[in-house]
């Protein structure tokens, strides 16, 4: 890893960035009647894209707006202009990430797939009006009547498996606007994350924007990397990052294989994996250091294994460490969709070896070769064995590389320790598929107890 490369500035990163932050502004404070900070800060959007093929247009929207006198068309440029923006830094990080890591850039992304029958354009219609009423009344000025308006759009959305995206950012979206409510009332508005949903949610209502994802059929071997838990309240995933080995010999790519699914709020901890393991072959497989025989199973232009257990069967051992060393370096990733392009998408997995370790108040960093690199400690999960001292002691480390807060930083999958002259493997994932790791065996009888308290609670109350 080229660690020279993790501060060395990009050229027109911060301009990009700043100009993002000046648009996130003016709508914090509402564009139904924008102050001079405001028309100052779209006029900088402007700017920023003169040189692209949106300039006439959001050139237009900015002016428009500023005048009080815009309309959704002109909301549609200024979200198309700030998403243009911020798929520029996340490919000029992407390559940065690719030189770093010495790693193939990833190809250019194909053609999108028939757009086929489009959706009812009115409810895309009724789901734009309502993102723009949130523009003109802005974060500042929520409130709950505003809010509301999503709720039956929303419903109208939901049925058609087409609109579900759309559906279910919004309905997120609303239900986190409706928590912060009234708006005058914040301490502090989150201001970069909302407009990231308010924009994504304007283009998806465009027709044809959210077009099924061309799903292709790959045969060949699937080695884990590590696996990446993410929950709240209400859901909770495992992404399982990988290298796949084509059957055919071509080169080898970065998939990821994800695995959903709903739980209640008191589930935590090892308890999580119970809720996933119908999907056995790909956790079992994670969390015992094995590979996966697939054949024919479906993946999108993006590489994401759409997974099916009847396409895959549990192959011979590959432990993480051993296939990030060998088989990491020649992999390529998959391009990137248009509207995935945002800096918070980057996760690229990256093996890193030969650091020392500071561990302080201000977190922990790997050195390497006299440069720094944040290691966010606090995405590992409780779910696992892999704890901030196994992190402390370890020679070698399996991660994903992310660029979070205006710098790269480092989240541990898996990491390499010597213990007794040998060295010991350590997982995030290891108790996926089934433990016998004493800690891990009572958290998951905690857990299987308070699933089974729940399940006779709810069956009480069906049965009244």
């Amino acid at each position: 890893m080229r660690a020279d490369l993790l501060t060395a500035p990009l050229a027109g990163l911060d301009e990009a960035l700043a100009a993002v932050d000046g648009f996130d502004e003016a709508l914090t404070g509402g564009l139904l009647r924008p102050g001079p900070g405001q028309a100052a800060g779209l006029a900088g959007l402007a700017d920023a894209v003169a040189g692209s093929p949106l300039a006439a247009r959001v050139a237009e929207a900015a002016e428009k707006t500023a005048a009080a006198a815009a309309g959704e068309d002109h909301f549609v440029a200024l979200a198309a202009a700030r998403c243009a923006l911020l798929g520029s830094v996340h490919d000029a990080l992407a390559e940065r990430v690719a030189e770093m890591l010495g790693r193939p850039v990833e190809a250019p992304a194909g053609e999108p797939g028939p757009a086929g029958a489009g959706p009812a354009a009115n409810l895309l219609a009724a789901a734009r009006g309502w993102l723009c009423e949130l523009a003109r009344a802005g974060w500042r000025g929520l409130d709950h009547d505003t809010v509301a308006g999503a709720a039956p759009v929303v419903a109208a959305l939901l049925p058609d498996p087409a609109l579900r995206r759309l559906a279910v950012l919004l309905d997120g979206f609303a239900a986190e606007l409706a928590a912060c409510c009234p708006g005058s009332a914040l301490e502090r508005v989150p201001a970069r994350r909302w407009a990231d949903l308010w924009s994504r949610g304007l283009l998806l209502t465009l027709p044809g924007a959210a077009r099924t994802p061309v799903v292709d059929a790959v045969t060949g071997r699937l080695l884990p990397l590590g696996v990446d838990l993410q929950e709240h309240a209400t859901a909770v995933q495992a992404q399982v990052h990988a290298v796949f080995e084509s059957a055919d010999g071509g080169t080898p790519r970065l998939v990821r294989a994800s695995v959903s699914a709903a739980k209640p709020d008191t589930v935590v901890g090892a308890g999580l994996w119970q809720l996933l393991r119908p999907h056995m072959s790909l956790l079992a497989a994670a969390g015992e250091g094995r590979a996966v025989d697939l054949d024919a199973m479906p993946v999108t232009a993006e590489g994401d294994l759409v997974w099916d257990e009847d396409r895959a069967r549990a192959g011979e051992p590959a432990e993480a460490l051993a296939t990030a060393r060998v088989a990491l370096p020649a992999a390529a990733a998959f391009p990137v969709a248009p509207l995935d392009r945002h800096p918070a998408r980057i996760a690229a997995p990256a093996l890193l070896e030969g650091y020392a370790v500071e561990d302080g108040a201000d977190g922990m960093v790997f050195l390497l070769a006299g440069h720094r690199l944040a290691v966010d400690a606090g995405r590992m999960p409780a779910a696992g064995p892999l704890t901030r001292e196994a992190l402390a002691a370890s020679g070698a480390c399996v991660g994903l590389l992310r660029w979070d807060a205006g710098e790269f930083r480092l989240q541990p999958l898996a990491v390499e320790r010597t213990v007794r002259g040998k060295g010991v493997a350590v997982h995030a994932g290891a108790w996926a598929g089934g433990t016998t790791d004493k800690a891990g065996v009572r958290a998951e009888k905690a857990a299987a107890d308070a699933v089974t308290v729940l399940r006779e609670r709810a069956g009480k109350l069906l049965r009244k």
